[in-house]
């Protein structure tokens, strides 16, 4: 019983650690893009922000709730 808590828990934080940039970040102002419309779209992010090196400790706390919540139950 304890142990799928805990996973539980670990899996909720772990979201939470791997969102935490995104959380903090304050609301985007709009801009305007060269085509002359206006958006709130990060002007330069790129797919940077998915990569392992920068998420891996979220990842591992994620992965450990997984197998507390698999494990836990028997």
């Amino acid at each position: 019983m304890w142990a799928v808590l805990i996973g539980a828990a670990l899996i909720i934080g772990g979201l939470l650690f791997l969102l935490r940039p995104t959380l903090r970040r304050r609301p985007s102002d709009p801009h305007l893009t060269p085509q002359g419309g206006a958006t709130l779209e990060p002007r330069r992010q790129g797919l940077r922000f998915l990569g392992l090196a920068r998420n891996w400790p979220a990842l591992a706390i994620l992965a450990i709730g997984v197998l507390l919540l698999v494990f836990g139950s028997y």
